[in-house]
């Protein structure tokens, strides 16, 4: 789904006869329908924003996650690059002095109020150019009625004593006796794996994580083709594709979102989620359960957390950004958006005004507790590398042939990867 069109203002950027200024403005959505498309959030910021700010008019043009980067980065280097852009990476564009800093945009106030992680992501050289937008982590979603029909249940993934107990996996090989107990329950997708372009890049780093590696060393090196990283996406491919465990859709072009709708029709078993799909699963009457995902061997590991990104261009607008800024990321206009869609906040005000929403059973919503508390001990995308835009670009379009049959291989196609991201971060 895509939707393009300026929701707010009119006329040209800059200033226009009657000195009015008009910013720019590109964000991704996050909804998954027309109805609750981020369009009609950022066009009511934008009307209260123009109604407190006379003489500032704003523009947004809101895309789809599988194009946004892209589109934006077109419109940089055709010289027309938005005032603000909220996307997924901010590192090259910074690299190449084409952003405001966050002390040059905002209040202290509101840059005192990222919270210290997220901040720390979008820094390069102990400067802060990105500014942490919104923040998930990932969890495996299953359907609990399609689970108790296959006969899984109990901690070990089958009948325990005659009592049924939370599923509580622990390992790959727990999701492999699952899948298989699924598909021959006649569950059509019994794992879903989305590698598509709208986020192929997340679903990657999430295996990745959970079977010791990475995007990058312990030195914070580009690493997509180490050992631990073959041997994980040569486990989706052989034991989860090559047994008919993922479903009708090969991972390579199944999107995010195409994966979502299908687990909120009943037609998926398992597969790694973020909040949202709590909200859209509910609103099709699905039951279903969330455990962090397995990993290899068992052995606990950080989960991914992931910080989308606000940037500033330098487009002469440094004071009209700064005051649309502040009022993006007042408690009000976080809150609100981190509801809507389930998502989490990146300030402290908006964290503790969470914790206190989600905390006990008397919360308005105690399982988002579950991703907020995932979130401090969470690993980012490389974020703060330049290379970062072209490199997750890059994994979009290629991660997914690792998964074709042989003569395609796993360690092959990492080493391409591997050796085009260490030439990019040399560049």
């Amino acid at each position: 789904m895509t939707l393009t069109g300026a929701l707010t203002g009119c006329g040209a950027v800059g200033l226009s006869q009657d000195n009015e200024v008009t910013l720019r403005v590109v964000a991704a959505d996050y909804g998954d329908n027309p109805q609750n498309s981020s369009a009609g959030w950022w066009k009511e910021l934008a009307t209260g924003f123009e109604a407190a700010n006379p003489g500032i008019k704003v523009e947004v043009t809101v895309l789809s996650w599988s194009e946004v980067d892209a589109k934006v980065a077109e419109m940089v280097a055709a010289g027309k690059a938005p005032d603000i852009a909220q996307i997924g990476a901010y590192a090259d564009y910074a690299a190449e002095g084409k952003l405001y800093t966050a002390d040059e945009l905002l209040s202290v106030r509101t840059e005192a109020d990222f919270l210290t992680p997220l901040a720390d992501a979008g820094t390069i050289e102990r400067v802060q150019y990105g500014m942490p937008f919104v923040a998930s982590t990932r969890l495996l979603f299953y359907n609990q009625k399609l689970f108790a029909d296959a006969g899984i249940t109990g901690k070990d993934g089958d009948k325990d004593g005659g009592k049924d107990k939370p599923w509580a996996p622990k390992t790959w090989d727990d999701l492999e006796a699952a899948a298989k107990k699924l598909k021959a329950a006649g569950v059509k997708t019994p794992f879903a794996v989305p590698l598509g372009r709208e986020e192929a890049q997340a679903e990657t780093m999430m295996w990745l994580l959970a079977g010791g590696g990475g995007y990058t060393d312990s030195e914070d090196k580009y690493a997509l083709d180490s050992p631990a990283n073959v041997k994980t996406v040569g486990w989706l491919r052989d034991t989860l594709q090559g047994q008919g465990l993922t479903g009708p859709v090969e991972p390579a072009k199944l999107d995010r979102q195409a994966a979502f709708d299908a687990f909120s029709r009943g037609e998926v078993g398992m597969l790694n989620g973020h909040p949202t799909l709590m909200k859209q699963a509910e609103a099709k009457g699905v039951s279903y359960g969330m455990v962090p995902l397995p990993t290899v061997d068992g052995e606990a590991r950080s989960a991914m957390g992931v910080a989308d990104w606000v940037m500033a261009f330098k487009n002469g607008h440094r004071t009209e950004s700064g005051k649309f800024l502040d009022h993006l990321y007042a408690l009000e206009n976080v809150t609100g958006f981190t509801g809507k869609y389930g998502l989490l906040p990146v300030t402290t005000s908006g964290y503790r005004a969470m914790e206190a929403r989600t905390a006990g059973t008397g919360g308005t919503d105690p399982r988002l507790r579950t991703f907020l508390q995932a979130l401090p001990n969470s690993r980012l995308y490389p974020v703060n590398k330049k290379s970062w835009a072209g490199v997750s670009e890059d994994i979009k379009q290629r991660i997914g042939t690792a998964l074709l049959p042989a003569p395609a291989s796993p360690a092959k196609t990492l080493e391409d990867l591997a050796s085009s991201a260490r030439a990019a971060d040399a560049g």
